[in-house]
């Protein structure tokens, strides 16, 4: 919990005191009157705009518009058809020292924007994840803009949501800006604190091929359900207790995410599969991968020795856990589960993640923010641009000295 040291306030008798608040909900206001509406006013429109992923589109093209406005040079990179990530910059200057940076896709369904003005509570699909980081680091940048002579950009991405297809894509993209950027701030819903680390990600999909049948004859056929529970009963033994584990991370864990198998109830399933996410706590995607092929040995023998077969197929390479800078003097500080774009950005670059939100309440029906979360991020993304700014100049000199 932060605190926020007031001015001076003078007494009727002529000294003055210190007032300290806390929390930062006691504090109003934090940001000046026409900042909050710009904040209020940007935030509502992306949110407005349905992003589910795959369609983000609209909200790119609104987004680049927005910019634009405000003085950014835009660039739009296409990932694929209709999808463009958003890069902006001031001025000339494109390859900046450093980067901020979120994503404009969501997951489904499309919640609509409200604001409450009585609870000054803020909801709708994006709100947390991560629109609301997309607004505040917005508005952040316009402020420092003249102060840091345009060194900064800001890059928005799509696909975040469903394995980073367009970080991916800009990480790889043969006009991405050079020399890389050397800090780069990530947005994500984080309780207004800096993320010292996230977990790893492996994702796996089981695929089962047995042989149809009457099911009043069912040893006429091979059951792919059967060698698909056979083989999920595998795994809870290995979640349970099987996995790498670190003090840091804590538990890896293993989600069973969807489980797909048949036609109907009266004929034995021909084909069946899992979708499987694992979290890793420790290890890498192949240590992991290893003891998931392990633990399905006697299983994909026994499927092939009836006349059907188990495949284990990785949807990605993954990423083992993700430590991450958190060094800034006035934060809180935490590790979380979920994964981000932060491990799929190439290069060598100091790195933090922070956002306003909580990540309990994204992905949810109820998907929603305090005002002054977004307006305290505002000013905690400004705290970490300057912090990085800070330093680049110090980076500057070393070289300079050499």
């Amino acid at each position: 919990m932060r605190f926020q040291q007031l001015p001076l306030l003078p007494l009727i008798w002529g000294t003055t005191i210190a007032l300290t608040q806390s929390p930062i909900h006691a504090l109003s206001p934090l940001l000046p009157e026409a900042t909050t509406n710009e904040l209020l006013h940007l935030h509502r429109h992306l949110i407005e705009i349905e992003s589910i992923t795959e369609n983000e589109y609209e909200v790119g093209q609104w987004l680049s518009t927005y910019l634009k406005k405000q003085n950014f040079t835009v660039e739009l990179q296409e990932v694929s058809e209709n999808r463009y990530n958003v890069y902006a910059y001031g001025g000339e200057k494109r390859s900046t020292s450093i980067l901020v940076s979120s994503h404009i896709d969501t997951v489904p369904p499309f919640w609509p924007y409200y604001h409450n003005k009585t609870t000054d509570i803020i909801g709708g699909r994006g709100s947390v994840d991560a629109k609301g980081s997309v607004a505040a680091q917005i508005v952040a940048v316009q402020g420092l803009r003249e102060q840091l002579n345009d060194d900064i950009s800001l890059l928005f991405v799509v696909g975040e949501e469903t394995g980073g297809d367009g970080m991916r894509a800009f990480s790889s993209w043969s006009e991405r800006p050079s020399p890389a950027h050397e800090v780069v701030i990530f947005g994500e819903p984080t309780e207004g604190k800096l993320v010292c680390g996230h977990k790893g990600m492996l994702q796996l999909t089981i695929h089962v091929k047995g042989k149809a049948a009457h099911s009043g004859y069912p040893w006429l056929g091979v059951s792919a359900n059967d060698i698909l529970s056979e083989a999920l009963s595998k795994l809870l033994v290995l979640r349970n207790g099987g996995l790498p584990s670190s003090e840091k991370y804590g538990n890896t864990t293993m989600n069973f995410g969807k489980i797909e198998g048949g036609v109907a109830a009266n004929v034995v399933a021909e084909t069946a599969s899992a979708k499987i996410a694992v979290r890793l706590a420790g290890g890498t995607p192949k240590i992991v991968y290893d003891l998931v092929v392990e633990a399905l040995t006697d299983v994909k023998a026994g499927a092939k020795q009836a006349g059907g077969d188990l495949l284990i197929e990785r949807e990605s390479e993954g990423y083992p856990p993700v430590n991450i800078d958190c060094d800034v003097e006035g934060f809180e500080t935490l590790t979380v589960n979920y994964g981000t774009d932060v491990p799929l950005l190439a290069g060598e670059h100091k790195r933090f993640l922070y956002g306003p939100g909580s990540i309990f309440v994204a992905h949810s029906d109820h998907e929603a923010l305090e005002k002054k979360e977004l307006e305290q991020a505002v000013l905690d993304y400004r705290r970490l641009i300057i912090a990085a700014s800070k330093v680049e100049h110090h980076k500057t000199q070393e070289v300079e000295e050499l």
